[in-house]
């Protein structure tokens, strides 16, 4: 997905919000937006978000000497998760359709998302996820895949929302890889972080070797591409990985809430829907 002129603004925003999570010198916070509205200047439409955000977040850590600005709000995250994961596996125990339940709850968990200025009370979403309409809706296709792979790569988005992928994978009855960033950037879940949330007892985990909020591919490492070119299903989770893996030519599902209304327009949807999209569809 390109980029839209609506993106800059909020280039800036993410920017000031990672840099106050970082430190409270306000010297710091000026020069990190300084350099982010000067490079703003140059960035064309043609670029995807995530490559942008590889850009800000790798001044945040030059500019403020923070690694993970995000680090204990990940932590928060994913331990409100864990202590929501065995009534979660209960919903799905009592639904008529197990696979389907599994993956509402996988786009609840995508409102984990702190690249956009949202509030959101994590039980109230699940509530409404699991009685909410799709506004896209592949499921047939996405169960024809599924039937017919060896094994899916499943690529993860954020940190708290990898216990609820937790739920989906373990319904899924396919061997998985789960794919993570290969460092910290926002709340995106990282290695250390899907370790914490249990995705190793479900998944192999490896790193996509990608440092932005997606999984740009020409960022990713030679393990996730083998992965990404062999695979019969890839399971897409968040709006960073749509906006860089949107106009790829390979069987991948896309399962988000749409947060942002650029996001909502791409996939001519409505901001707080939810969706479940097939490239292959």
């Amino acid at each position: 997905m390109k980029t839209f002129l609506d993106c800059y603004p909020c280039f800036l925003d993410q920017a000031l919000r990672a840099g106050r999570m970082a430190t409270d010198d306000e010297n710091k916070i000026k020069e990190l937006l300084d350099e982010v509205g000067c490079m703003i200047r140059d960035i064309p439409l043609e670029h995807t978000p995530p490559e942008t955000g590889e850009i800000i977040y790798r001044k945040v850590r030059k500019i403020t000497g923070v690694e993970d600005p995000y680090r204990s709000v990940k932590q928060s995250s994913i331990e409100e998760a864990l202590d929501l994961y065995p009534e979660l596996k209960k919903i799905v125990d009592k639904s008529d359709d197990r696979l389907l339940t599994a993956i509402r709850l996988a786009i609840a968990g995508n409102v984990i998302d702190l690249g956009v200025r949202r509030r959101f009370v994590l039980t109230d979403e699940i509530g409404k996820i699991l009685d909410q309409d799709f506004a896209i809706f592949h499921y047939d296709a996405f169960r024809e895949h599924l039937e017919n792979t060896a094994s899916v790569l499943y690529i993860g988005d954020n940190a708290g929302e990898s216990v609820f992928d937790r739920i989906l994978i373990e319904e899924l009855g396919k061997p998985v890889t789960y794919a993570v960033r290969d460092i910290p950037v926002i709340n995106d879940v990282t290695m250390e972080d899907a370790i914490a949330s249990g995705i190793g007892e479900a998944a192999e985990i490896i790193s996509s070797g990608s440092p932005a909020p997606g999984a740009i591919l020409r960022f990713c490492n030679e393990q996730f591409l083998e992965k990404f070119e062999h695979s019969d299903l890839i399971i897409s989770k968040g709006q960073g990985n749509y906006e860089a893996l949107s106009e790829v030519h390979r069987p991948v599902f896309f399962l988000l809430k749409a947060k942002c209304k650029v996001i909502a327009a791409d996939l001519e949807v409505q901001v707080d829907d939810i969706v479940l999209k097939g490239i292959d569809a």
